[in-house]
């Protein structure tokens, strides 16, 4: 934990060193300002995952089993799987889902 702490610190702080500095391994990507409404993305290594973001979209949508229309987007993930299992990527879009549906907590 001493050296999580340590870690992060100098992170925030932006003096990180090189060897502690690597490629991404998450690429997020959002293409919905071109109209896009589904992001299947490609993982090009050194990569494990990609997460696309479409537009924003209004739907039907229920709501304690009122029906009515609200803005949705439609968010998905393209995973390595000899890095994760499906299970995990279930779990982080249900946290980006939690996330986007209250932004007050993020």
């Amino acid at each position: 934990m001493a050296a999580l702490k340590d870690l992060v610190t100098r992170a925030r702080a932006g003096t990180l060193r090189g060897s502690e500095v690597s490629d991404a391994t998450i690429t997020v990507t959002h293409l919905g300002d071109q109209g896009v409404e589904t992001v299947l993305g490609v993982i090009y290594p050194p990569q494990v995952a990609l997460v696309g973001f479409g537009r924003v979209v209004d739907r039907p949508w229920a709501v304690d089993g009122l029906l009515g229309v609200r803005p949705v987007v439609t968010a998905t993930l393209s995973a390595d799987h000899r890095a994760t299992d499906g299970v995990v990527g279930a779990r982080y879009l249900t946290a980006i889902s939690r996330l986007l549906q209250n932004p007050e907590d993020l």
